[in-house]
């Protein structure tokens, strides 16, 4: 949620921010604004939309040039996505200019009870409050009114500011949602996500709860909440660009489904060795899972909580013991039956999700041993974990998730599977069999993408016309059509549901029309029968009907005006291959209906607040 960056060089600093903005408009697009100081003079400029409409405002405009700068590319929570509502936001004095990413939650009350009540307010942010408190706090020393501002805020933040009586330093501060600080070749940056500076950064710090930065184009130094310096070790961060490149292809998200054979084998191979799953260093200790591990919960936010109903099924199915997937932003405020004796597993690609992050320390708290797969090496969330396990995806840019998805299927499968042999309730050479199948899947996923490309597109064509659908499953497969279904209703705007397949018939049948598109997943051989009985029963009352299955599973009796087939795997395996078709159902069909398919509306890649 919102992308910031800042610079103190030398030269104009403004290219710099644009070109980070681009980088990290994947955060999300709503508006976008700058601000540099000359001197001590401000030029900002603020609009509504695309970093690009910013990018041709400021040319316009003729923003004059300044040394030291802020930057931000917003998702909207507090206040319309408006020029107005635009970051930065001032103090009242023109003093400060400050950016945010998180949610202010006290902000309404620090108006009432802090700041002077006849303050006018330039916009309907709960940004704007923080800008008016350093204003409010500031008595010459920066330093001490970030520190009582930082102080005063409640919810989660990561802020940008300048200051105009000191115009070659940039100020940072964060609680709750990540900012890194950096010393680089051309001077110091602040950024939500390091691959927007790039190869220019040297040195990267990651910013601790209510921690203050303060950069020149020499130094970076850092504080404590109440002020004090502290020293802090810089971190392990795999910068590399935020690349704008697609690899040739129309859009990221297509790029990326196409890049998952690749996502896939390079997450297996480091868990694999002579045929087997091996311990890795994120797995659980093979005498915790043999004497004390009584159950296990997985807990996830979107595609990531689909894999997790995976993940679940799986486990409980071949380790007999009681596994749940759970939405995490209902488990951190449940109450959770987990002890010292449960894994805890936390899934997310950024490692940033706030509803995860906090059912991660909640799970802490009552003492279950808890892991982390997540994409992002020293992410949060991997950083808070016991341990962690890292999908090597690279850099997903699209905000439907495709090749990150693909990725923690792998990850699931493989602690699924040595799970099962240290419990004792899979033999050894059976699980050598399905590593060695789970080392086959990557080159199935390639020649799904090849397989079922001409069916797809043409099938989108009809789809793309439509504007209610549903996607029906059972066991697995009913996993798979909910994350079919998200992806379509994300990216096309189509009204999508998902249902396991048995329940279509306890209510939701009545919306099925003339017409109405019901895509039907039967990959596993044991219930394929009951899901084709379904499909029967849509089609008798007029539904347009899709099947997806298996080679192996074709010429048996369906009820299907298409019928899209991905090769055979093993059973445990075959939502990695039945998924692909309905990543590029969606795509295509988004494509149809000329949405913005990697910046669809509402929505930002890295889900940062509540």
């Amino acid at each position: 949620m919102c992308g910031i960056i800042g610079k103190a060089g030398d030269g104009n600093v403004i290219p710099d921010l644009i070109n980070g903005l681009k980088k990290l408009e994947y955060r999300g697009y709503d508006s976008a604004g700058l601000a540099v100081l000359n001197g001590n003079v401000y030029s900002s400029v603020k609009t509504a939309g695309k970093v690009e409409a910013l990018a041709e405002k400021v040319t316009a405009c003729r923003c004059s040039p300044g040394s030291t700068g802020v930057g931000h590319t917003r998702w909207a929570t507090h206040g319309a996505p408006t020029d107005k509502n635009a970051h930065p936001h001032f103090s009242p004095d023109g003093k400060f200019a400050v950016v945010h990413n998180g949610i202010i939650e006290n902000a309404a009350e620090l108006k009432k009870t802090v700041l002077p009540q006849d303050e006018v307010y330039a916009s309907d942010t709960d940004t704007e409050v923080a800008a008016h408190l350093l204003a409010y706090y500031y008595k010459g020393d920066v330093i001490g009114a970030v520190s009582k501002t930082v102080n005063a805020l409640q919810g989660s933040f990561a802020l940008g500011i300048l200051c105009s009586d000191c115009p070659d330093t940039l100020f940072a501060a964060a609680y709750a949602s990540p900012l890194f600080a950096a010393k680089g070749k051309t001077g110091a940056f602040i950024a939500s996500d390091m691959g927007a500076v790039g190869e220019d950064a040297a040195e990267i710090y990651q910013l601790a709860d209510r921690e203050i930065a303060r950069l020149t184009k020499d130094d970076v130094a850092f504080f404590s909440a109440d002020g004090k310096p502290v020293v802090k070790n810089m971190v392990n961060v795999q910068v590399g660009q935020l690349s704008l490149e697609k690899g040739g292809y129309e859009h990221y998200m297509l790029y990326e489904i196409m890049q998952q054979p690749d996502a896939v084998r390079d997450t297996i191979l480091p868990l694999i060795r002579d045929g087997h799953i091996i311990r890795h260093e994120g797995f659980p200790e093979g005498g915790f899972v043999r004497d004390r591990l009584n159950r296990i919960r997985i807990v996830a936010c979107g595609s990531a909580y689909h894999a997790g109903l995976v993940g679940a099924a799986l486990i409980e199915r071949y380790c007999g013991v009681d596994c749940r997937a759970e939405v995490a932003s209902e488990f951190r405020y449940a109450a959770p039956l987990i002890d010292k004796n449960t894994l805890a597993v936390f899934i997310s690609q950024s490692g940033e999700t706030a509803d995860t992050l906090a059912a991660l320390r909640l799970a802490k708290k009552k003492r279950a041993q808890t892991l982390a797969i997540v994409n992002t090496e020293g992410s949060a969330i991997a950083t808070e974990s016991d341990a962690a396990v890292f999908t090597r995806a690279g850099r997903e840019i699209a905000v439907a998730t495709t090749k990150a998805y693909s990725a923690q299927l792998a990850v699931l499968y493989a602690l699924t599977l040595y799970l099962a042999r240290e419990k004792g309730t899979m033999s050894t050479a059976q699980e050598g069999a399905y590593t060695q199948e789970l080392l086959r899947l990557p080159e199935k996923i390639r020649l799904t993408t090849e397989t079922v490309s001409e069916t797809v597109t043409e099938l989108a064509g009809l789809l793309a016309q439509k504007e209610d659908m549903f996607f029906i499953g059972r066991l697995l497969d009913s996993a798979a059509a909910m994350e079919g279904s998200l992806k379509m209703k994300e990216i096309s705007y189509i009204n999508s549901q998902a249902y396991a397949a048995g329940e279509l018939k306890h209510g939701t049948i009545s919306l099925v029309e003339e017409g109405t598109p019901v895509i039907a997943l039967a990959t596993q051989p044991e219930v394929f029968s009951k899901t084709v009985a379904n499909l029967h029963e849509v089609k008798a009352r007029g539904a347009y009907t899709v099947l997806i299955t298996t080679e192996q599973l074709l010429g048996r009796e369906y009820a299907a005006d298409k019928v899209i087939a991905v090769p055979d795997t093993a059973g445990p395996f075959a939502v990695s291959l039945a998924v692909v078709p309905l990543q590029l159902l969606s795509y295509y069909t988004a494509k149809n209906r000329g949405c913005d398919i990697d910046k669809p509306k509402n929505l930002a890649k890295s889900v940062t607040v509540e």
